[in-house]
Parts: structure tokens; sequence; C-alpha cells
């Protein structure tokens, strides 16, 4: 079992930035790939970035590209979420994952979750 933990989340106004934190524990040597994804209300679930665990090839969905950093701390297990030049739009709870596979953008490939930590983005 893995389990997810996530921090970081808060209330900003536009264009300022947040980080979110990822803290990963248990069965870690499973994880090979990670991911962040963000669910608006009353909207699916969608793919933000992802990122191996051993913190290369980091893929981003184009309306945050630019804007949001993913990486990683090998020595914490933690994955970072950076996102710079917040929008209103970007308001959503965003939600670690992690698969024993290698990353992807399907929300239901992952094997395990964090809990979500909520981003409110005021104009």
């Amino acid at each position: 079992q893995v389990w997810l933990v996530e921090s970081g989340g808060g209330l900003v106004q536009a264009g300022n930035s947040l980080r979110l934190s990822c803290a990963a524990s248990g069965r870690t040597f499973n994880i090979h790939g990670t991911g962040w994804f963000r669910q608006a209300p009353g909207k699916e679930r969608e793919f933000v970035a992802s990122i191996t665990w051993s913190g290369g090839s980091p893929y981003y969905a184009n309306s945050v590209k630019g804007r949001f950093t993913i990486s990683r701390d090998n020595a914490k297990d933690t994955v970072y979420l950076q996102m710079n030049n917040l929008k209103p739009e970007d308001t959503a709870a965003y939600y670690c994952a992690a698969r024993q596979r290698s990353p992807a953008t399907a929300a239901g490939s992952y094997d395990y979750w964090g809990q979500g930590t909520q981003v409110t983005v005021s104009s």
C-alpha cells in the first residue's frame, strides 16, 4: 500500500503563486509514475502534470504549461507542484496520484490517490 498526503493549498489572488506538496509513504518502491490532477465543482477530474518517480520526464497539460512546474525530492519521497501566475480558472481541488507504471494522463490508470487540497484563485 502507498499513502499520499497533499498540502499547500489555499486562497490566493490571481497572478500569485502556490506550491503544493505530495508526501508519499508506505511501499514507495512500487511507484514509477506520479501525477497531479484537479477537479472543479461539476467538472470531471483532469490531468495537470506528471513526472517519473525518479524525477524525470515532466509533462504538462496545455492549460498549465509555462506556469506550473512539477518536481520531486528523492530524499523526502515528495512531489511538488509549483504554480505561478495563477488564474481564477485554476480554482479546483488538486489531487496527487501514483501508479506502478510510467506516468500517464488518464486518472483511471492511477493506483493510489491523496485526499486532495483546495486551491481557490480570486480575480
